[in-house]
């Protein structure tokens, strides 16, 4: 793919800008010793944004306690595109991006700015993979309902990148080590997904017993990330006998990588939040520094 800035100009030039581009962002970096966490925060429905449900609770208070980032890269299991992309406009639209709910969820905007310079820096990282500086998504639901609690100002610059499916899961992993200097500069790398997600067998009886293998699968994860056993995380299919039952597609699971690929030797992890939703919805967060 060819990136939007570069698309009729000379690959030198090209390059210039790009190089301009990820200087500036590096020189207005927080001049702080503090490397900023990173996060896969377990979304599950998009009610969350607007009921009082516990999981809102809990990333509320994630929020008040977590640094201020100068900039967000969110990687939502609600973007797939062929190859990579990176939002890169100045002001995303909130996308809506479901059906069948109330119009209060499809009311909630948030107006959070871009970030251009952001969006350029991940594309210097990610080389020499082709990254496109998109200018058509936006913030889907998979970002802005967890953000809308985490950030309710909506004044921090905030870039989506996406998810390319065609790719091995090790790939996905290796991106997250890829963008570990963000961590350095003030980004606050939020991945959403669920690490159980099977909306088939959703269970919508409050008293119905959930499945064994939701909470067991969802167990197996947490277990991997407090041993720092990150090949059996990419592996996930082996996790488990019943993995592809608790993980039949991987969108929702691959966020996940990411912030395995982000953890460092030195960087406690830890659960903000732990669950089952709807017998088949793990509502699992992970913090990692």
């Amino acid at each position: 793919m060819v990136s939007t800035l570069a698309r009729g100009r000379s690959d030198k030039q090209s390059k210039v800008e790009l190089s301009q581009f990820s200087s500036a962002f590096q020189h207005t970096a927080m001049n702080s010793s503090v490397r900023m966490p990173a996060l896969f925060i377990g979304h599950g429905s998009p009610m969350n944004a607007i009921e009082d449900t516990p999981w809102r609770q809990a990333w509320q208070a994630l929020g008040a306690r977590l640094p201020r980032p100068r900039a967000i890269l969110a990687i939502s299991a609600h973007w797939m595109t062929p190859g990579v992309g990176v939002t890169a406009m100045p002001m995303p639209e909130t996308i809506h991006d479901f059906g069948g709910f109330p119009d209060a969820l499809f009311a909630v905007q948030y107006p959070a700015p871009g970030s251009p310079a952001l969006a350029q820096r991940i594309h210097e990282l990610l080389a020499p993979l082709p990254v496109t500086l998109d200018q058509s998504w936006g913030l889907d639901h998979g970002s802005w309902s967890i953000l809308v609690h985490l950030f309710p100002a909506a004044d921090i610059p905030v870039v989506q990148l996406s998810l390319n499916l065609a790719e091995t899961n090790d790939f996905h992993y290796r991106l997250g080590q890829q963008l570990q200097a963000l961590r350095d500069e003030g980004v606050l790398i939020i991945a959403s997904g669920n690490v159980v997600h099977n909306l088939r067998m959703i269970q919508w009886q409050p008293e119905a017993p959930a499945p064994a293998w939701s909470a067991r699968v969802e167990q197996r994860v947490v277990d991997c990330l407090i041993s720092n056993d990150h090949q059996a995380l990419i592996d996930y299919p082996t996790l488990d006998p019943q993995a592809l039952l608790a993980i039949p597609t991987p969108e929702h699971y691959l966020p996940l990588l990411y912030i395995a690929g982000l953890r460092t030797d030195q960087d406690a992890v830890s659960f903000p939040t732990r669950g089952i939703d709807l017998g088949t919805i793990s509502m699992l967060s992970v913090q990692i520094g």
